[in-house]
């Protein structure tokens, strides 16, 4: 029997229809490398294996009868800041160990009803508050290319399991690049949908106006078809009258005129934009015009944080003397903001929300790309990369995630791909962003890119089973490659 732990959901899928697998079988390969990759990367919070096999047992009868929904049979993992009912739901904090609800949230239930096996809950750093991984509940998750490294977070548990190869497809959630940090470092697609166009509901009332919940996974078409599944049409946009575009036209940031990039991540970038120019689309350089919105952001979500620890009624904080030290530094950080601070954050959130508008305006386009993110992953044990490039990271900001930040303060949809390999041998990506609203446009601009790029890795390569799999070379000239023009400006 061929091992289908490095396909791609929709190849799962198929398989499931065809009855090439069934739905206990592709279960159980995936429970056989959960209990390998929890000694070694640590992904999971907690697992359902019981409960899954119940369901895989349901979704086979389905099957053989020629029924079940589109995803009927396809173990899927969730995040362990999302609800489900009766399963416990730390937000990878202590102080919530002890909490289980009693509701399951939309976009899960969505899933289920569509025939997704939920087999495991992903891990999340304390409260989803850091770009990293390790929670002082679970403990650190290591990145599958690289145990020294980060996966990212706050979704990093989800990376790193699909990176590895246990499960396909995952429900992240991204208030300030939790979707798309993770992604990036460990090699994945994700997509962070416009915000409101994933119903986050019944959950944690924290960061209402930043996050969004959103598919990753293997291939731009497998988070299309989970956004398809959990979307919600009675948005203030329909979704169903959105229909994938034929965009020609795209524009071009490689550093949106502020933002540290390494060397090899402005090389591999280039190489991809040369090659989208010659063979997709047209190309225009063009930014906001904005600095780093990282104060805006930090300000707002800080300050969020503060007052749901303040309120008494809050399902966040069951016991505040066990916050860890870092989530504690981040929320108390939320109280130091004066009346007119908050203010002022709120108003640069809605001119940065007109900055883009007018910039997809100017170049008619609704298309963004960028890089995701300036560098590879970090040491696990860090908090924040050191430098990038010729930029040292600095409290109080730890400005290094600054391509991220404005689709949670603006709501744009956000979808970032493997781009190639950098210096350390570690993904690296490019971000797609689109006006809000533009959720299939993005998508269907980075199902043509990724196309033309070829990413080689469906899973990091020491899980990869196949033969004949011969990874591709790193870059050997990104750091001393002589660089054209490049004008990101206009």
């Amino acid at each position: 029997m061929s091992n289908w732990l490095s396909k791609t959901a929709s190849e799962q899928i198929c398989a499931l229809k065809e009855r090439t697998i069934s739905a206990s079988e592709l279960l159980e390969q995936t429970i056989s490398r959960c209990e390998t990759l929890s000694v070694r990367i640590n992904p999971f919070a907690l697992t359902l294996f019981d409960r899954a096999r119940a369901a895989a047992q349901k979704a086979d009868k389905l099957l053989k009868k020629g029924k079940g929904g589109s995803l009927c049979g396809l173990p899927v993992s969730v995040k362990d800041s999302q609800w489900l009912a009766g399963v416990r739901c730390a937000n990878g904090s202590p102080t919530l160990e002890d909490f289980v609800p009693q509701e399951t949230c939309t976009a899960i239930q969505q899933l289920e009803d569509a025939g997704a096996i939920i087999f495991a809950k992903t891990t999340c750093p304390e409260f989803c508050l850091s770009g990293t991984n390790n929670s002082p509940l679970y403990g650190p998750t290591l990145n599958p290319w690289d145990v020294a490294k980060t996966p990212g977070g706050s979704s990093g548990g989800a990376a790193a399991s699909i990176a590895a190869g246990a499960g396909s497809l995952s429900l992240g959630g991204d208030g300030g690049g939790s979707i798309r940090i993770p992604a990036a470092f460990c090699g994945i697609v994700g997509f962070k949908p416009t915000h409101g166009a994933v119903t986050r509901r019944p959950g944690f009332t924290t960061w209402d106006s930043l996050v969004a919940y959103g598919p990753m996974c293997r291939s731009v078409a497998d988070a299309r078809l989970m956004f398809s599944i959990i979307a919600n049409a009675e948005n203030t946009f329909d979704l169903k009258n959105l229909k994938p575009t034929h965009t020609r036209k795209v524009i071009i940031s490689e550093d949106l005129g502020f933002a540290p990039v390494d060397s090899t991540v402005r090389f591999i970038f280039r190489d991809v934009v040369e090659k989208i120019s010659s063979s997709a689309f047209t190309t225009v350089a063009g930014n906001p015009g904005l600095p780093s919105s990282v104060v805006t952001w930090a300000t707002i979500a800080t300050e969020d944080m503060w007052q749901h620890k303040g309120n008494p009624d809050s399902d966040l904080y069951k016991d505040p003397g066990v916050i860890g030290k870092y989530a504690e530094e981040f929320i108390a950080f939320g109280s130091s903001f004066s009346h007119p601070e908050l203010q002022d954050a709120q108003s640069h959130r809605t001119a940065i929300y007109d900055a883009y508008i007018e910039l997809f305006q100017r170049h008619r386009s609704n298309i963004l790309i960028t890089p995701t993110l300036g560098c590879e992953a970090f040491d696990h044990t860090e908090l924040f990369p050191q430098t990038i490039a010729d930029t040292e990271i600095t409290y109080p900001w730890l400005d290094w995630a600054g391509f991220l930040y404005d689709a949670n303060l603006v709501g744009m949809p956000s979808c970032c791909i493997p781009m190639g390999l950098g210096e350390s041998g570690l993904p690296v990506s490019l971000q797609i962003l689109g006006a809000p609203g533009t959720d299939l446009e993005v998508l269907d601009v980075a199902e043509k890119i990724e196309e033309i790029i070829q990413w080689q890795y469906p899973v990091a390569p020491e899980y990869d089973d196949r033969s004949d799999f011969i990874p591709m070379a790193t870059p050997q000239n990104a750091k001393t490659a002589t660089y054209a023009n490049f004008s990101t400006t206009g």
